[in-house]
């Protein structure tokens, strides 16, 4: 992280933020970790989200809360792994969810940049951790940098659709303004919770219905 490199426009919306303190903390932080300690996702991934899904092509916005811990898992893109990988628990129930909500089979492909390209934007509160260390980056200062990318979507941008999963996620997304977005919450969908509202919330069916609505062409699940 010798320099920031994000694309699809988000570096001018967030350009504020790399001139601060905790940004710059931040920074020396994570170049520190890659050299000492195995990390997670590999350094040009780290806002792969960003790149794949520029700031004026988001329609939604799902929001995870660590990177994958696990050797060849993150990908840069919340619940996802690289294709190939076995999807984890909670992208497994993700796709039993879908499935369910729209009635027919589903492409369960693990990459999921099909949804990022279609302006789903894949974000993890935080954007890297130690090998088997799971909160191992938090309270460094990237919520902080991701609090001020949801900002800058909610007050920017209309008509989104942010998806919340679980209290984390919820907390993270209590400012948005709900006359102005469709906020989906429910449970996260974990094995640990989700039979306690993730299961039958219908995310996916409710965002089209949303983006419809609004003259927006639905997101190809």
């Amino acid at each position: 992280m010798t320099e920031v490199r994000i694309g699809g426009g988000w570096k001018e919306k967030l350009v504020e933020e790399f001139s601060q303190s905790y940004f710059k903390a931040l920074t020396d932080f994570v170049r520190g970790e890659y050299k000492s300690a195995v990390v997670y996702p590999h350094p040009k991934n780290i806002f792969r989200c960003f790149d794949e899904t520029p700031f004026d092509a988001v329609k939604v916005v799902i929001l995870g809360q660590d990177p994958y811990h696990g050797e060849g898992q993150a990908n840069g893109l919340c619940f996802a792994v690289n294709p190939g990988v076995r999807p984890p628990p909670s992208l497994q129930n993700i796709f039993k969810e879908l499935q369910s909500d729209l009635g027919h089979p589903v492409n369960r492909d693990p990459d999921l940049s099909r949804w990022a390209n279609q302006g789903v934007l894949l974000l993890n509160a935080t954007l890297t951790v130690n090998a088997k260390t799971p909160g191992s980056h938090q309270g460094r200062g990237w919520e902080e940098f991701t609090d001020a990318a949801i900002k800058k979507l909610a007050e920017e941008r209309e008509h989104l659709v942010f998806i919340l999963w679980g209290n984390y996620a919820k907390k993270k997304g209590a400012h948005i303004d709900r006359e102005k977005h469709l906020v989906i919450e429910s449970a996260h969908p974990s094995p640990f919770s989700a039979h306690s509202g993730f299961f039958g919330s219908k995310p996916f069916s409710r965002t089209n219905t949303y983006l419809e609505s609004h003259g927006q062409k639905t997101i190809e699940w």
